[in-house]
């Protein structure tokens, strides 16, 4: 009979000391040991943004998941990386991981030597989904192909990362020796952590101010000129000929410049002049469509303003432009700058004050994309920047931070990635290469990577 001592020798301070670093590095560790179920795939993916199957170990070493993991979770992004062997069944696997993780955010998969991704259209759109992978298709190594689309994704990604990858407790041991290690820290060091925080504080708060105050000017300038279209309108709700849809609309467009103005005087960040061009661009169009009904012409579709200039109204069309020095895109024009690009001029921009002087107010600075954001919404902000100052800017994990989002149909917060759904979500809306939304591949019939 073999016998087995329960005794335990004590362990030595020092001893006792490297165990608990030794557990405190591993605590985040992607897990490789969880069954291959969906379910287990999404447990672990809620602790952790990397997911390395067993059967897939040979795919990405544990150095580079960790790897990986530190990147997705230092740029606070709802990115999740799943590595599965290549026998994994294929069918409806976005669909089931992502109803099963319960998270809005963007999956990415490496399965075999074949690479697929998904996304909820708040977090990634499906052209941008389409891009990624496409762009890193062809490349074999796995370890290569996840860092090219993790780093591309997280430049390109709204939303924030699930509280859950920062509350792991492994049975308490853990979480009560980082408790004890970041007490000893924070009396070590506390005064002057209390000393940089409030600098920051102060720091953030001037650059807010500074960003308002010069966002003021242009939205005041905007207020101004929309008041002044009121003005100039030759209406009167009790003149002949007047119905009550032509007062509807009147009513609305004075009711959005009364917004305007008490949204501005009300504003304490950038973030809150959002609501301000927004309510013009409410109102603008309301005049548009007081107008057609004057007129007798047909109601006008709601589009975005101008892109050039929003003062002056809605678009009529979509034009292709090119930035200097950037690629060809659609914008949304007025008829008089469609005119323009038609006959090979250039168009009436919108300028505003920079710290390089006059410039469009794309390459103006980080402080007016919640101004733009506000004019421009059902989520076509991002498309319009590529390639411009501003553009670049809000890609950047601190701009939502500073600045709000400002992207078009997202909410005053900005993205709401992160955000914990449950299977609460339309998978037609959960996108990505091909068109699909839960087999790989899209519209592939279930096969992983369609289009292989």
């Amino acid at each position: 009979m073999k016998v087995v001592s329960t005794a335990r020798s004590p362990l030595s301070p020092v001893a006792a000391l490297v165990l608990a670093v030794l557990a405190l590095l591993t605590a985040g560790a992607p897990r490789a040991d969880a069954a291959t179920s969906v379910s287990a795939v999404a447990e672990a993916l809620r602790e952790s943004p990397v997911y390395v199957d067993p059967g897939a170990s040979g795919q990405l070493s544990q150095a580079d998941a960790h790897a990986l993991q530190r990147r997705i979770e230092s740029a606070g992004k709802p990115l999740f990386i799943a590595v599965l062997p290549a026998g994994y069944p294929t069918a409806d696997l976005f669909t089931d991981l992502r109803a099963a993780t319960g998270v809005t955010g963007a999956y990415a998969i490496r399965l075999g030597d074949r690479f697929d991704a998904r996304a909820d259209s708040s977090v990634l759109s499906r052209t941008a989904v389409q891009n990624l992978v496409t762009s890193v298709r062809g490349e074999s190594d796995a370890r290569t192909q996840l860092t090219d689309f993790t780093d591309r994704a997280l430049l390109n990604m709204g939303g924030s990362a699930p509280a859950s990858w920062g509350s792991r407790d492994d049975g308490g041991g853990v979480s009560q020796t980082a408790l004890i290690t970041a007490g000893v820290v924070l009396a070590a060091g506390g005064a002057g952590a209390y000393t940089l925080v409030r600098r920051n504080r102060r720091r953030r708060a001037a650059e807010q101010r500074a960003a308002l105050d010069r966002l003021r000017v242009v939205v005041d300038e905007d207020i101004t000129a929309f008041g002044e279209e009121l003005d100039r309108l030759d209406f009167h709700p009790a003149e002949p000929g007047a119905d009550d849809a032509m007062r509807a609309d009147y009513e609305r467009s004075l009711d959005a410049y009364e917004q305007a103005k008490s949204a501005m005087a009300a504003a304490v960040r950038p973030e809150d002049v959002r609501g301000v061009t927004q309510a013009l661009e409410d109102g603008r169009f309301s005049l548009a469509a007081l107008a057609a009904r004057r007129e007798g012409r047909p109601l006008p579709e709601r589009r975005p303003p101008c892109f050039f200039d929003p003062r002056h109204g809605p678009s009529v069309g979509d034009a292709a432009w090119t930035p200097p020095g950037g690629a060809t895109r659609e914008v949304p024009v007025c008829a008089a700058d469609a005119t323009r690009l038609a006959d090979g001029r250039d168009p009436v921009i919108r300028e505003v004050d920079s710290d390089y002087g006059r410039r469009p107010y794309w390459e103006a600075g980080p402080a007016y994309g919640p101004w733009a954001g506000g004019y421009f919404g059902g989520g076509i902000l991002p498309g319009l920047l590529v390639g411009t100052m501003l553009g670049s800017m809000m890609a950047t994990p601190s701009y939502a931070h500073d600045y709000g989002a400002g992207y078009g149909d997202l909410g005053g917060g900005g993205y709401d990635g992160g955000d914990v759904s449950g299977a609460d979500f339309d998978p037609g809306d959960f996108g990505g290469f091909g068109g699909g939304g839960g087999d790989f591949g899209g519209g592939g019939g279930g096969d992983f990577g369609g289009g292989f």
